[in-house]
C-alpha cells in the first residue's frame, strides 16, 4: 500500500517534500503535497513528519 495526501486537511506546509528519498512528493499550484503512487515505496516518512496528520497509507 501507498501513501496518500488528504488534500482537504493539508496545510501546504512542505515538510513532506524533502523527507521523500525517492522524490515521490510534489506540490500543487497551492501549494498543498500531492504524492505520485507509481513512486511511492511505503516508507512512511512522510506521515511521520506531517504536523497535521493528513498523509495516510490508502
Amino acid at each position: 500500500m501507498v501513501y496518500a495526501v488528504n488534500a482537504e486537511e493539508c496545510i501546504a506546509c512542505g515538510a513532506c517534500v524533502p523527507v521523500c528519498a525517492v522524490e515521490a512528493i510534489s506540490e500543487m499550484d497551492d501549494g498543498k503535497a500531492v504524492i505520485d503512487a507509481n513512486k511511492c515505496n511505503d516508507c512512511g516518512d512522510c506521515a511521520d513528519v506531517c504536523p497535521v496528520e493528513c498523509i495516510k497509507q490508502q
